[in-house]
């Protein structure tokens, strides 16, 4: 019997037979563009193991500007905080990219950490990854030009997307970088007169990704995963 591909890598990295324990308690679930997974300080119910979709985690600025601080997709999973005792979600967690997940209620994940010790271990190095991508953001967003991040955010959502072409609006992406639409606008002109991307109605195809990968910031290199490879 050929073995089954286990697509989020957090799941993958734990050895097969805890893997196997876990399994039948995985539903697998699609998220849908534009689904709102948690607001806020809202209580998660569910965590979410994306396996080809891409969520943003946003946190309010002045209570009417999102401004995004992490992005979460096969590397990891959505509700980890729960592995440190805290039920409710820091953050807004956007889906950006629309695609399958697997879910686990958070009672039960609860019982399988205190279970499964390699789910602990796995959860936990996720956790400090992702502590070091969103200290990372907070440094690119402050120190790097707006192009540089533009290019860096393009080549991590292509990661998580296993794919180079997806949704993305100037709106949008003005909110995740924390600049006014015509700083997004400039720095995609200036990608696309490149020849790096072709931005059309909504939707942005990566042509160059070694282009782009040395058109954006050295945050890139410290934050791609080395497993990734598109």
């Amino acid at each position: 019997m050929a073995t089954r591909v286990i697509q989020n890598e957090l799941l993958a990295a734990m050895p097969r037979k805890a893997y196997e324990a876990l399994a039948p308690a995985l539903v697998p679930v699609s998220l849908a563009f534009g689904h709102v997974v948690y607001a806020a300080d809202a209580p998660i119910a569910q965590v979410y193991f994306p396996c080809e979709s891409m969520v943003s985690l946003l946190v309010s600025v002045e209570s009417h500007f999102d401004v995004e601080v992490g992005l979460v997709g096969r590397e990891g999973m959505l509700g980890a905080s729960l592995a440190l005792g805290i039920a409710r979600s820091p953050v807004k967690a956007l889906v950006q990219g629309a695609g399958a997940a697997l879910s686990l209620s958070a009672a039960r994940f609860r019982r399988e950490l205190a279970q499964n010790p390699d789910l602990q271990r796995s959860v936990n190095r996720y956790v400090h990854s992702l502590m070091q991508q969103i200290t990372q953001t907070a440094a690119c967003n402050r120190f790097h030009v707006v192009e540089a991040r533009l290019a860096r955010w393009l080549l991590m959502t292509r990661d998580r997307m296993r794919s180079r072409s997806f949704r993305m609006t100037h709106e949008f992406l003005s909110h995740m970088l924390g600049v006014r639409r015509v700083g997004v606008t400039e720095a995609a002109s200036s990608l696309q007169r490149q020849k790096l991307i072709e931005y059309t109605r909504g939707k942005i195809r990566i042509l160059d990704a070694i282009g782009l990968e040395k058109a954006c910031c050295g945050c890139y290199g410290i934050l791609k995963p080395a497993r990734f490879t598109i």
